[in-house]
């Protein structure tokens, strides 16, 4: 527990010095926008292939990812449902943000620091970015462009990820792993260099995101948004420990899966959302009031499990 605190910590404060420096230090206004770029197309890449290449294929295909891979669907069906009782209209687009705000975690900007700090390794996280990347971003894609254009273009589909860093990062690193090739150490060397940045980057740039914020004034959203944060910090990280105890996976497995399913909604639920204009209100202050909600879950379970 006491580990785990340090580190919850430790993210705390970089986060904050994003915040303070955000708002006093009179830094540029788009200095959040080029740290996040600086991150998402360099340090991110080098540190997600430099975790990719050393980690476990075998985790792709373990039951700790079907845990939390059951856990996400599970709460993106859930919000769906929401989604359609709730007062109000909504688009489908909207409804393809809301429910990903329900169960697309976290897992490159918050779950990379907390698995790194918190639960000592970096790659435990490495198996959800593969299978959110991978698999469920292209999907994601083509939902979203037929939801709000009418049409589904295999080739804008097939293309999107060949375009995003983090997937080609990701993709060469499990190419490097599956095959076992040897990456000369003065390559190596400066890509996990360069990869060792992008933690408090990104914890900086996500700081600087939070000055000045104001969350649930459209009334409309605060219904789906609510129950968007409710499911991502509380049903999801019960549904995957439930799961877990029935598969009889070990505690420490145990402890790792429910961590990582109460991370907060990834940031690139709001990139689609912003993108594709479907539910981007929702989608931010769900991003927001569940990175802050997520904190007393995790010290939760760090205190009941780790």
């Amino acid at each position: 527990m006491t580990s785990a605190l340090s580190g919850f910590v430790l993210i705390g404060a970089i986060v904050l010095a994003g915040w303070a420096a955000r708002r006093w230090s009179g830094l540029p206004d788009d200095a959040q926008a080029v740290l996040g770029g600086l991150a998402y197309t360099v340090l991110s890449p080098c540190l997600l292939f430099t975790a990719a290449a050393g980690a476990d294929l075998h985790l792709l295909l373990s039951e700790p990812l079907l845990v939390s891979a059951a856990a996400a669907g599970i709460c993106f069906g859930s919000h769906v449902l929401v989604s359609w009782l709730a007062p109000g209209e909504r688009t489908p687009g909207a409804t393809v943000t809301g429910a990903l705000a329900a169960g697309y975690v976290n897992a490159n900007n918050i779950g990379i620091p907390v698995a790194t700090y918190v639960l000592g390794d970096a790659t435990l996280a490495v198996p959800i970015i593969v299978l959110q990347v991978l698999i469920i971003t292209p999907l994601v894609l083509a939902l979203l462009e037929a939801a709000t254009t009418g049409r589904v273009s295999p080739r804008a589909i097939l293309a999107a990820p060949l375009r995003n860093p983090l997937v080609i990062a990701v993709a060469l690193g499990v190419l490097v792993s599956a095959f076992g090739l040897h990456v000369p150490a003065i390559v190596a060397r400066p890509v996990a260099t360069i990869g060792a940045a992008a933690v408090p980057v990104v914890l900086i740039a996500f700081g600087m995101s939070l000055s000045g914020r104001r969350v649930l004034a459209a009334r409309h959203d605060r219904v789906p948004t609510i129950a968007a944060v409710i499911l991502k910090i509380v049903v999801m990280p019960v549904v995957a420990l439930t799961l877990a105890l029935a598969l009889g996976l070990p505690p420490q497995i145990r402890y790792a899966v429910t961590v990582l399913a109460a991370l907060p909604t990834a940031q690139n639920v709001f990139l689609f959302a912003q993108r594709f204009g479907a539910g981007l209100t929702l989608v931010r202050d769900a991003t927001f009031l569940s990175t802050v909600g997520c904190v007393p879950v995790l010290l939760l379970t760090a205190l009941l499990l780790g």
